[in-house]
């Protein structure tokens, strides 16, 4: 069985990558850019809304009630599914999902696809697969494009070439698309896009998308997005092939209502997405006549079976906890090493991969809030982070001066005695250290907390001992 996150697996530690990239201030300056931009729409349009908390506390409770029944509605959204004339296909893991999809594509004899944004084809590797089949994909969302073309790894959950500016985004369509001017302004970018992509939209015959809501009362599928790609992809091919994520199913049509209201607004500050399609099975004569739907399981269904860490498949996809996050605004989403960048991405890809790998994300968090107080669905991401590094810790994963320090820390902290013994032995190994009331430089493993900041030296007297003098004096 094989779970794929993207490159997850192979992804080097987050704090070595990171250390990389913060030197990288071409990138930084692009990602802070980008995020102070939909930060600052997204406080305009919530702010907006007098009912914000009422939709944020509904979208939670819809999506948890989704998890404890989610066999029930998985089933009914086939049966609707199915009777509505599309074709549902279940895959356990990222190889099966896979073979599903590249098996129907050789069955229309098609050498390419065209391709709506989807991150779950991104985390089950589906264009390499397609590839190594000869297989053509062809990615229409605009920054996706920018990533395929530049042979780059996306960066964000909504906007994945956020890490580049304009002149890279044109110098990668020059190159890639035999280009002999363009002007770097946004229309220019657009219109190059367009037109490179137009005449796949007119002729390659399958389409691959993800979705954002799979609705289980009437079997319908809902893709929100913003350049109208999506809905040249789910209209003009003859076969439609959806790759869903199990954790995507809501009850009803009804329940749209709380999240077309919470979704835009997180994702990008926009009142409402310019587009948002939603299809239900084939109509002849318009539309796709042949459309297959892949529920991906992918290690979703062990993630539901922990309590604790449950609600990390109540995420929208929205990426405002990416936005708000003062640790990915540093570091970009590529020192994730996962298609899943930002808190959402540190609780979600290590659970994926049975926590086998990406143990270090968990720690990629000062563990501040801001991604929960963004969150429209007010998924708990820094309580989950907590509970994520106790996992890593019981496996025996952590590192050794880490799990040595938590055992004297823990026997330091067992009773007043053997505190008060501590810290007695504390300033006597501390002095050789101490400088103007600071510890500014630790010897051996200890140099990672102050090489970056200066640490409180232990002071002469503590507050007890302080006030049993006092007491003494008093009395």
């Amino acid at each position: 069985m094989s779970t794929y996150v993207g490159d997850a697996a192979n992804a080097p530690k987050f704090q070595v990558a990171a250390k990389a990239l913060v030197r990288d201030t071409q990138v930084r300056h692009n990602v802070r850019h980008a995020t102070d931009v939909i930060r600052k729409k997204r406080a305009k349009v919530v702010g907006e809304m007098p009912d914000w908390e009422q939709l944020r506390e509904s979208g939670h409770e819809i999506k948890q009630h989704t998890l404890r029944h989610l066999d029930f509605y998985l089933e009914q959204f086939e049966r609707t599914c199915t009777a509505a004339g599309g074709m549902v296909h279940w895959a356990r893991d990222a190889d099966e999902a896979n073979s599903i999809v590249v098996g129907l594509v050789k069955a229309q004899q098609a050498k390419e696809v065209i391709k709506v944004k989807t991150m779950t084809s991104d985390e089950i590797r589906l264009n390499v697969a397609l590839e190594a089949n000869g297989i053509t994909p062809y990615e229409t969302d605009l920054a996706d494009l920018i990533v395929q073309l530049g042979e780059d790894k996306p960066s964000h959950i909504v906007v994945p070439a956020l890490h580049r500016n304009r002149m890279e985004i044109r110098r990668i369509f020059l190159d890639k698309m035999n280009l002999t001017e363009l002007g770097d302004k946004p229309e220019d970018l657009a219109a190059a896009a367009r037109a490179y992509l137009r005449e796949k939209f007119l002729r390659v015959p399958v389409a691959i998308s993800g979705a954002n809501f799979a609705i289980a009362d009437t079997g319908s599928v809902c893709v929100v997005e913003s350049e109208g790609n999506g809905r040249m992809c789910i209209s003009l091919p003859k076969v439609l092939i959806s790759l869903i994520g199990i954790e995507k199913v809501i009850p009803s049509f009804q329940d749209l209502e709380v999240y077309l209201q919470t979704l835009p607004r997180s994702a990008t500050g926009e009142r409402m997405n310019p587009y948002n399609s939603i299809w239900t099975g084939v109509t002849p004569e318009d539309g796709p006549q042949e459309f297959h739907v892949v529920l991906l399981d992918n290690g979703r269904t062990k993630v539901l079976g922990d309590r604790e860490a449950r609600e990390t498949l109540d995420c929208i996809r929205c990426g405002a906890c990416l936005n708000a996050c003062p640790v990915y605004r540093q570091t970009g989403g590529h020192a994730y090493g996962s298609v899943y960048g930002g808190p959402i991405g540190a609780i979600l890809t290590p659970q994926l991969q049975s926590m086998e790998h990406s143990q270090t994300l968990p720690y990629a968090s000062s563990l501040c809030g801001a991604c929960y107080e963004v969150c429209p669905v007010k998924i708990n991401i820094p309580e989950i982070l907590v509970h994520l590094r106790h996992k890593v810790v019981e496996r025996g994963d952590a590192p050794l001066e880490e799990r040595m320090a938590m055992k004297v820390a823990a026997y330091a902290l067992q009773s007043p005695e053997h505190l008060d013994r501590a810290r007695k032995l504390g300033r006597i190994g501390q002095v050789p250290f101490v400088s103007k009331g600071t510890i500014s430089h630790l010897p051996f493993g200890l140099d990672a907390w102050t090489g970056i900041r200066d640490l409180p030296a232990i002071p002469k007297e503590s507050f007890r001992e302080w006030w049993v003098k006092r007491e003494r004096e008093v009395g």
